[in-house]
């Protein structure tokens, strides 16, 4: 491996496992980011338990396990997304632009930020998997490397999507207004809460171009070791290589400082 590579291998780590501290560090962050999404489960799912009706093919599910795989979803987008707000905290700070200055190409800060972001993610979704069994999902082992891998992608497409937001803002304030405006009706329209078919037309034409929901989809076909997961399975794969590609693009143009 010669030294430019070695270089860009370092600088990578470095910020990966910057942020990986970080945030085991900072306990608020890891009760937010798991605990409130568990609640969300709980409490929609059972209140919500007796009206819910199920999509054809899911018949016998109750609403808890339904909800199931939009929680484990919900999970991945707090930890991923939230874990960007570095992004303004290392700019305020002045860390990010010795990062540029660094003998490193820029795409290898986007590489850290994201794979520290989904690192995070990651494990937090398999903590949440523990609790597969109170929810009624018998996780398939055959199944479970593929819904890992779903995981993985999904966790990458969305600490992407949040390291190019984060990009893009010089304060916290305005990243938390983009999480309420945008990503929160994204996740709502990913098919976690409720079925496309008792959806109306115009909400389902919304879910059907949502990349969210395919991610959603193939946790779950994937959960269950059902068919036809290679399609919304190849959905999000390639949403997570164009989140990616948007940010090394997106590091190219100058870094908005107050």
């Amino acid at each position: 491996m010669n030294g430019r590579a070695s270089r860009y291998l370092l600088a990578v780590w470095a910020l990966t496992s910057r942020d990986i501290v970080r945030f085991v560090r900072q306990r608020s962050r890891i009760v937010g980011a798991l605990g409130s999404p568990i609640l969300f489960w709980f409490l929609i799912g059972s209140g919500l338990g007796r009206s819910f009706q199920a999509a054809p093919g899911e018949a016998g599910r109750g609403y808890l396990e339904y909800f199931f795989p939009g929680t484990l979803a919900l999970i991945i987008l707090f930890t991923a997304i939230f874990s960007q707000i570095s992004v303004i905290e290392d700019r305020q700070e002045g860390f990010l632009q010795g990062a540029l200055v660094a003998p490193v190409p820029r795409s290898a800060i986007v590489l850290g930020k994201v794979l520290g972001g989904a690192v995070v993610a990651m494990a937090q979704a398999c903590l949440f998997l523990l609790l597969a069994p109170v929810a009624g999902v018998a996780l398939q082992g055959a199944s479970l490397p593929l819904l890992l891998g779903v995981i993985v992608a999904l966790s990458v497409a969305l600490t992407g999507l949040g390291f190019l937001i984060a990009w893009s803002l010089d304060s916290t304030q305005g990243f938390h207004a983009i999480m309420n405006l945008f990503l929160v009706p994204m996740w709502l329209l990913s098919g976690a809460l409720f079925p496309a078919s008792g959806a109306s037309g115009w909400v389902q034409w919304l879910m059907a171009i949502n990349p969210l929901g395919y991610g959603v989809t193939a946790i779950r076909l994937s959960l269950y070791g059902q068919p036809g997961v290679a399609v919304p399975a190849a959905v999000t794969l390639a949403f997570a290589a164009v989140m990616v590609t948007a940010g090394a693009f997106a590091v190219r143009r100058p870094l908005r400082t107050k």
